[in-house]
């Protein structure tokens, strides 16, 4: 399953932006894949935090060969020790097992998600171990597919940002700036960023400054 947007998102974001515009074009469209299940969705973000993403669909593999379901139940019947085998580290573990037992217990509703706004669903997502607004925008657009995620957080945005538009840095104020501009389908706009930020034009460059060596 990849994230959906279509002709409209498209044509509405190269009316309002040039030069977002012609990225669009030398790109195409964009299948970004997408998990449907928030529950596992969060466990597979806790897994992947600060660790590369090579080592993040090792270990998901493994949980998933073990497991028929990730589901509350099938996490908390195999216990820390087990999870931990999988390579997972004792504070991500502690932090799985947290929110399962949450779900158990009808501390934490995840059905209720999908219907809140935007701004709710950071805030009550970001309210469980592990998981900081970063994480609760990703789980946002690659789980909810809500179409108008724009991180602030996110340094492959603000370098998709600086290569697209020649900019030094992104200030808060200049990032607003462009999320104004692509509003209502900033996700969309991300897509296109990411891709840039990860080579996906060679002729664009990072215009940061290069770090002072020590």
């Amino acid at each position: 399953m990849y994230f959906e947007y279509g002709e409209k998102e498209i044509e509405y974001l190269k009316s309002r932006d040039k030069k977002l515009a012609e990225v669009i074009d030398k790109i195409g469209h964009i299948d970004r894949t997408v998990d449907d299940d928030l529950f596992s969705a969060v466990v597979h973000h806790i897994i992947g935090q600060q660790i590369s993403t090579k080592a993040q669909q090792s270990i998901w593999k493994k949980v998933n060969d073990e497991l028929d379901e990730v589901n509350a139940d099938t996490l908390l019947s195999l216990g820390r020790d087990r999870l931990q085998q999988f390579g997972i580290s004792f504070r991500k573990t502690d932090y799985i097992l947290d929110f399962a037992g949450k779900v158990k217990r009808d501390e934490f509703d995840l059905e209720s998600i999908y219907t809140m706004s935007d701004e709710e669903v950071i805030r009550q997502l970001s309210s469980l171990k592990g998981i900081g607004v970063w994480t609760a925008e990703m789980l946002l657009l690659f789980c909810l597919q809500r179409p108008n995620v724009f991180s602030f957080g996110d340094l492959a945005i603000l370098r998709g940002i600086r290569m697209v538009y020649h900019h030094r840095e992104v200030n808060r104020e200049k990032f607003e700036k462009y999320r104004r501009r692509f509003s209502p389908y900033c996700s969309a706009a991300s897509l296109y960023l990411w891709a840039v930020a990860g080579g996906a034009i060679p002729e664009l460059k990072d215009y940061a400054p290069a770090k002072k060596k020590v």
